[in-house]
């Protein structure tokens, strides 16, 4: 495997969250670079199977280099698809009821580090920001083509900037004079935004913005979560590495409630309707140790959850 594209964050922290079982079915939704997938295949027997998603179309093409995922047989598929269609293909490959789910929400270091993909404020390239090139919508789209309007709710929304209506509005203005096609060209603009030592900070909640607009990522996370609980058995893992705010509240009160808005239900008689429950209390971070070897890895959180088993 292509021992650069993708550092694994967190990977023993998850691979025991999962709980893995010799025998048991296991989902890893985001392949990447096959670090998380290689430890979970490592630890099935010649009964357990493990099925990855990535919709990047040079996935398979990794694996295939990859001797774990080569010759593991019927105990490895890749499915070269969105998450968002989980149910759906482990129906397809005959899968339902699986023990454990495994996802991690970041961006892979290969994505960052080359500039055509768009996603670096370091690099000159395109502003494209797709991790499906097969999709239409690129960040420049984005910033060329939505109204004013929409541009502030994704800087609001997506960014957390509080004023993502001028921001828009200059967006708005710039873009009449010159369209948006290239990063730099963007951090060129947005840099004035920033406060007076928040540069990076600020041009990367202004790209993370763009990027879950271009990919639907809150939408595919909420789906994600959603499809969970439909898919695994009673006791089984859901193990979800998160990097931004955003996710992690997502994720947090999932597990807490059953749903992404937080909100218990219960039934006529008071009994909580959830269906999961945390299997840890607070979120666990890197060690100081794994953000010095992969600074990355620095703002991701894993939080575990367990389907609860049948009253």
């Amino acid at each position: 495997m292509d021992a650069d594209y993708h550092v694994p964050v967190l990977l023993q922290e998850a691979i025991d969250g999962l709980d893995i079982q010799e025998s048991g079915t296991y989902v890893d939704v985001t392949f990447g670079g096959g670090g998380h997938s290689r430890q979970i295949l490592r630890r099935l027997g010649p009964e357990g199977r493990l099925l990855a998603f990535d919709r990047d179309p040079d996935a398979a093409a990794r694996a295939a280099r990859d001797a774990d995922f080569a010759h593991a047989g019927r105990r490895f598929i890749l499915v070269n698809e969105n998450f968002r269609y989980l149910k759906n293909y482990l129906r397809f490959y005959r899968a339902v009821p699986v023990d454990g789910i495994l996802a991690d929400l970041g961006v892979s270091s290969h994505q960052f580090d080359v500039a055509e993909r768009g996603f670096s404020i370091r690099s000159h390239g395109p502003l494209d920001m797709r991790m499906d090139q097969s999709g239409s919508l690129t960040a420049a789209d984005v910033l060329n083509t939505y109204s004013e309007e929409d541009l502030a709710r994704i800087f609001m929304q997506y960014g957390e900037i509080p004023f993502g209506k001028r921001l828009a509005s200059a967006v708005v203005k710039a873009r009449a004079e010159r369209p948006f096609a290239y990063t730099d060209q963007a951090v060129d603009f947005f840099a004035p935004f920033a406060g007076k030592g928040r540069e990076n900070k600020f041009l990367a909640t202004a790209f993370q913005a763009l990027r879950i607009e271009v990919n639907g990522e809150m939408e595919n996370l909420k789906g994600l979560l959603e499809q969970s609980l439909e898919v695994l058995k009673p006791g089984g893992r859901l193990v979800v590495i998160s990097y931004h705010s955003l996710e992690d509240r997502m994720v947090k009160n999932f597990m807490r409630s059953g749903n992404v808005e937080g909100k218990i239900e219960k039934d006529f008689y008071g009994n909580d309707l959830s269906g999961i429950e945390p299997v840890m209390r607070k979120a666990v971070a890197p060690s100081d140790a794994e953000v010095e070897r992969n600074p990355r890895s620095r703002s991701a959180r894993l939080r575990v959850g367990r389907k609860k088993e049948k009253e």
